[in-house]
């Protein structure tokens, strides 16, 4: 399989969202309830009844259920188009337009800030004294992210798949991965290495990098091939490469999966890393 020719700017990729917040919605994984549990636990709070600010709302996929589980949620999105699907899916919940990097908010007005899936479109140097300037004190910024499984074998595989497709358009080094991009420059990240990447970069470029802890927590999703397909769609990296490109990529993909799954069912395996830094 040829690759395909060089992809945009990284702010061409973080706005390629607001073109398919639909699919995004409909085939994105969502999260476990141990995830939340362990936000609880690192920051020794309970998220119900917390006034929660989910920054890099997107669809709503993290507020809902961090709604769900009691809090009081304001929603922070910055895509049109994301935003659209987040009214439409949850019209109840306030949104207000606005980033990471300078966000419309009060100061000391939150217990917790969560960033899902979304911290790194931010800038740190700004993003990281934004949430803590937000942030009450003992309040807790909370950030995660569903990462592939890459000690599954077809899931390994398939990693390496999209990242030899995509050798051609400097992207490698960003981290592609078909689940929700976590960096396999190595090409077989274990589970701890791929996690340490992901904590260390964190909170690049901050001249005093805050007290934090991580952990992983394990989950999968049993879903058909299609969906897996139109997850893998959703990212970024196939976003701005365009429609023909990505529809060469994953025809190819579905034939080798329906070989691998002749019953059209994948289990999707993901480690979410979860980050937490409490505001002193």
């Amino acid at each position: 399989m040829t690759s395909p020719p060089p992809s945009s700017s990284r702010t061409s990729r973080a706005h390629s969202f607001n073109t398919a917040a639909a699919q995004y919605a409909a085939n994105r994984p969502s999260y476990p309830p141990a995830l939340f549990t362990t936000i609880e636990d690192l920051a020794d709070r309970p998220l119900k009844g917390a006034k929660v600010i989910d920054v890099g709302a997107g669809t709503g996929i993290a507020t809902t259920l961090l709604h769900a589980r009691g809090a009081d949620v304001i929603a922070v999105e910055p895509g049109e188009g994301m935003a659209a699907e987040f009214r439409r899916t949850l019209p109840d919940i306030p949104l207000v337009r606005g980033t990471g990097d300078a966000l419309p908010l009060a100061t000391a007005s939150a217990d917790f800030l969560t960033y899902a899936q979304s911290w790194h479109w931010t800038t740190p140097a700004h993003s990281l004294p934004e949430a803590f300037r937000v942030l009450r004190p003992g309040g807790a910024l909370a950030l995660w992210w569903n990462t592939d499984a890459l000690d599954i074998p077809w899931i390994a595989a398939q990693a390496q798949r999209i990242e030899r497709y995509f050798e051609g358009a400097h992207l490698t080094k960003q981290g592609i991965a078909t689940g929700q991009g976590i960096a396999t420059e190595q090409g077989a990240a274990t589970k701890q290495s791929a996690a340490e990447l992901r904590t260390e970069r964190a909170f690049q470029g901050v001249p005093e990098p805050p007290l934090h802890t991580h952990r992983t927590v394990r989950w999968s999703r049993r879903v058909p091939v299609d969906t897996h397909l139109a997850n893998i769609g959703s990212h970024s990296i196939f976003l701005v490469l365009g429609e023909e490109g990505t529809e060469a990529f994953l025809t190819e993909e579905r034939a080798r999966l329906l070989e691998a799954f002749p019953d059209g069912q994948v289990e999707e395996v993901y480690d979410v890393l979860v980050i937490v830094a409490t505001r002193s």
